[in-house]
């Protein structure tokens, strides 16, 4: 099994500019994965929300919206599986969720269970967490999500004798990334599992992120993509 890591540019807001982004990785890949994953809210856009829920409801999307159908058809018709960030609603509630498709089906939807990807401070009762870290498998193999913060603020919520993945947002500068932050998330890793897989998307408007994608093993650093540069990382699953 190939997964490969994509970091490449979103644009706040632009859903159909980011799922052209999607296919465009998918074609990109030519079949060298069976699982193409994105960061964190890749579909809208880490900052597409005003925290004004009249306004994010039209952003956030629900499992059985159109949008979620063309992902899906992707999926079918290119015949890859894909995980992706994205801002999900459900009735009355927002969250921030990472989906896996299968075949063009939904497998799993894991809800981001710590707070920090919102302006909690200003937000009401419509913006919300889950409370689940669930196992589920996929060719065989365990998996679990963690979404950015999780693994800083509940690392024990993710451990797993499987792989985990790790979809982020992070706006470090690549020194940052290069000096320290690359270091920290590795050895942060470890606290979950011995085979952690990170994806961080590419950002040219502010605050600019340099992207980046890693495979770490035991908490060190094994795989990696050059920073500032829209590329996917492909690693091989035994």
């Amino acid at each position: 099994m190939k997964i490969g890591l994509v970091s490449y540019e979103f644009k706040n807001g632009k859903i159909e500019y980011n799922i052209e982004k999607i296919e465009n990785a998918i074609i990109s890949a030519n079949e060298k994965a069976d699982l193409l994953c994105f960061g964190e809210t890749f579909l809208q856009g880490f900052d597409s929300l005003s925290w004004n829920y009249e306004i994010d409801k039209d952003i956030a999307i629900t499992q059985d919206s159109v949008v979620m159908e063309k992902l899906k058809n992707l999926s079918k018709k290119h015949k890859i599986d894909l995980g992706i960030g994205y801002i999900e609603r459900e009735k009355e509630k927002i969250f921030s969720s990472f989906v896996v498709i299968e075949k063009g089906k939904i497998i799993h939807n894991y809800r981001r269970i710590t707070k920090n990807w919102k302006e909690y401070s200003i937000t009401d009762k419509h913006y919300c967490e889950g409370d689940i870290s669930d196992t589920f498998i996929y060719k065989n193999r365990e998996f679990k999500i963690a979404l950015c913060g999780d693994m800083w603020i509940c690392p024990e919520k993710f451990e797993t004798n499987g792989f985990l993945l790790w979809p982020v947002y992070c706006n470090f500068t690549k020194d940052e990334w290069e000096n320290t932050e690359q270091y920290d998330y590795a050895n942060q890793s470890k606290l979950a599992s011995e085979n952690v897989l990170l994806v961080n998307s590419v950002t040219k408007d502010e605050p600019i992120s340099v992207g980046g994608s890693y495979y770490f093993k035991n908490g060190k650093i094994e795989k990696s993509l050059e920073l500032n540069k829209e590329d996917i990382l492909f690693v091989e699953i035994f």
